[in-house]
Formats: structure tokens, sequence, C-alpha cells
């Protein structure tokens, strides 16, 4: 398997952080690679070695419409010689949008799933099912996310080494990520969660059972600032698009609104708040999710930034 170069550090300047005295770095995830990029290449690595090591033909996951886990899935299969099977949350449309039809032209076969059916997609029952059904298929979770996406994650950190670091910031989903960025730290340094979600305090039990799983061990050194979701998952206030929008002009870094634009615009407001100690220095992880851009456009009013 290829293994792509490590992602370059890049360092933010602006008038804030100048006064503050904070040094900002963005870990740029989003250029590992073109289609499988930041941190679904990272949770896809291990998998599909065992994938291969279990000489299974097929990738079998779930997700939403505009899944960047999906769109990942879809790549890898194309790219690793496998077939792809993604069941998607909701009705079909007659016309795809870019992130389905992208998957579509990868390979992948498209499944859908009412809502009600969806959230048994974890159930014992529900998974016998699938795996009777498609029996050369292995199953990744929704988002990706399990023990082989933490080990992935964890190697983030290694490459975050070459800068003597206070904190390390990242968006969180499922939590996969973040969970591979605590083990990875060891408690050398601090970790700061931005759920993407409405009431992201139940990803703390999440991380932390994750966390107990991979490896036993409870780590004290991560917090979640669960105030930066601006209205739910998917959901953007207009101060949020203006922030996404000023930075991509003012340092020619595009970000997403579900994920790194939050985290980021989360970032600047706790630099505002003095939250960070004077002389600290702070790795935020861009998580890529950049081929959402073009169905989020029409929605959210954002420059196309990014094309799949």
């Amino acid at each position: 398997m290829i293994v792509p170069a490590p992602a370059p550090l890049q360092r933010i300047t602006e008038p804030l952080l100048q006064d503050k005295k904070v040094t900002l770095y963005l870990k740029r995830e989003d250029l590992l690679h073109p289609h499988i990029s930041g941190n679904k290449w990272r949770k896809l690595k291990y998998n599909l070695q065992e994938a291969q090591n279990q000489q299974k033909s097929t990738l079998l996951t779930f997700g939403g419409a505009y899944s960047n886990h999906i769109a990942a899935v879809a790549a890898a299969g194309r790219e690793f010689q496998f077939k792809t099977i993604g069941f998607i949350r909701g009705e079909p449309h007659e016309t795809l949008n870019p992130t389905l039809a992208w998957a579509q032209s990868c390979g992948m076969q498209l499944h859908y799933l009412d809502r009600t059916t969806y959230r048994q997609k974890q159930e014992v029952v529900f998974l016998e099912n699938l795996k009777n059904q498609y029996p050369n298929a292995y199953v990744l979770p929704e988002g990706g996310t399990n023990l082989f996406a933490i080990k992935g994650c964890t190697e983030i950190v290694e490459e975050l080494m070459i800068v003597p670091f206070d904190y390390i910031c990242c968006a969180a989903g499922t939590g996969g990520t973040l969970a591979g960025l605590i083990v990875g730290v060891q408690d050398h340094g601090q970790i700061l969660g931005f759920p993407a979600l409405k009431g992201g305090e139940f990803l703390k039990k999440d991380i932390a059972n994750l966390i107990k799983e991979y490896n036993g061990q409870e780590y004290a050194n991560w917090q979640l600032q669960t105030n930066y979701h601006f209205g739910g998952y998917a959901k953007v206030k207009p101060e949020l698009l203006a922030f996404i929008q000023g930075f991509k002009k003012k340092h020619h870094i595009p970000l997403e609104p579900i994920y790194t634009g939050k985290m980021l615009y989360g970032i600047y407001d706790l630099v505002r708040q003095n939250f960070f100690e004077p002389g600290s220095t702070v790795i935020a992880i861009h998580t890529g999710g950049l081929q959402g851009l073009p169905g989020f456009n029409p929605h959210f009013g954002l420059e196309t930034q990014t094309a799949i």
C-alpha cells in the first residue's frame, strides 16, 4: 500500500495571534491524498490492510448523503481494488448530489435506508444479516471509527513532534480521531476537541470507551469545547461563513463549515478570551472534508473552493 508523505505544518500568522502571543500551526491533513484526505486516510489505512488480510473483496459502510466517509471509501475501493457498497441514510433523489455522484463514479453501489432502519446499523442482528447477505464484505462503521482507525490516527502525533506544542485541537464527529490523538500524545500535551454536533458532551463517554478498548488506559489531558456547533451538525450561521471566507482570503486555505471551519472559529474565539497562556503553541488539525463543498455551496453561499 502506498503511504502518502507526511502532511505539512503551516504556520498561521494573524495580528490577533501576535497580540496574544500565541503560535498557531495548521496540520494540513487535507493535502494527504486528493480523494482520501484528512482523517479519512488515517482511519482507513489499517482497515484496508485488515480487509486485505481477511481476503475480503468488498468494503461495505454507512453514511449520510454528504458523508466524507462514503466518498473516501468509494475512492479507496477504486484505488485499492475493492468493490464498495454504501448504505445511505434517507430516501433516494432523482439527481445525485456531488458526493454520491462521485461515490457512484468510483463504482460504489448505493442503497438507501429510511432513518428508522438506519438507526439499527450497529445492532447485532442487523449486522449479522448483512454479513450473511454479503459474505465477502469487510464492514466499516459509519464515520470509519474503530480500533484500526484509532491506530491510524495515533500516527498524526508522530508527525507533530517536529515542533514543541502545548495544545492539539481537532474537530470531532464520532470521536475516533480525537481518541487516536489522545493515545498518541501520551500525556505530553493538551488535546482540545470541538464537537460538530449539538450536545457534544456525550462524546466524552464515547471517546473514553474507545481509548479503554484500545489500550486499557485513561488520560486526563483532554477536554471538549462544546460551544462551537453553531446549532448542530451541518448547521451554520453568518459569522461562521464570514470567518471561513475571510480565512481563505487571508491564508489561501480552504475550510468546510461542518468540522474544520467550526474548530478554527472556536480556536480564534478562545484566543480572544485568553484561554491560551501567552507563549503557547497550538496545532490545529485540518481533517479534510473538502469534497463536500460543491454540495454545500448552494445551501451556504460559499465560494467553491475545491472540486471532487
